[in-house]
């Protein structure tokens, strides 16, 4: 399969998964999941959620994470107060990076917005510099545009 087909197929896996179970927190955790699984040459997928004017850790996949992210530091913290997606070639390059996997060296993040409020940011990392491009820019902006129709992020 090409790169193409494989985040088409990475839509429908997760359609089926929100499409079939009513639960934010099993679809957000199968949602990492999703992206774990069907992604190559990537070390951790998962989410941040805003607490308390803080990104809380979500449901992911990979090692274990930094557990809080200021809003403004880091990739994610700039997602969120920006307001705006972040592909980073290389993280080592990004003033203020935040370190939580030592072996990430890119990193794309997406802000999760819907009805003009930011609940958080799906965050995915690499151990390979320039590993994301435009393609993985489009699909997981449709992949976060996909939750959005199912999760009820106030809730979450």
């Amino acid at each position: 399969m090409t790169n193409e087909q494989k985040y088409k197929y990475m839509l429908i896996l997760l359609e089926g998964q929100l499409s079939s179970e009513k639960n934010d927190l099993a679809n957000l955790s199968n949602a990492a999941a999703i992206v774990k699984a069907v992604m190559d040459r990537i070390n951790w997928a998962g989410f941040y959620i805003i607490r308390e004017n803080t990104l809380v850790l979500g449901m992911f996949q990979g090692l274990p994470a930094c557990n809080r992210v200021e809003l403004g530091k880091g990739v994610c913290g700039a997602a969120v107060t920006e307001k705006k997606l972040k592909r980073i070639e290389n993280v080592h390059d990004f003033i203020g990076h935040i370190a939580c996997d030592s072996a990430t060296n890119s990193e794309i993040v997406i802000p999760i917005i819907k009805d003009d409020v930011i609940y958080g940011v799906l965050d995915i990392d690499s151990p390979y510099i320039g590993r994301f491009t435009e393609l993985e820019e489009e699909y997981l902006v449709k992949f976060v545009d996909k939750l959005n129709k199912y999760i009820d992020w106030s809730k979450v």
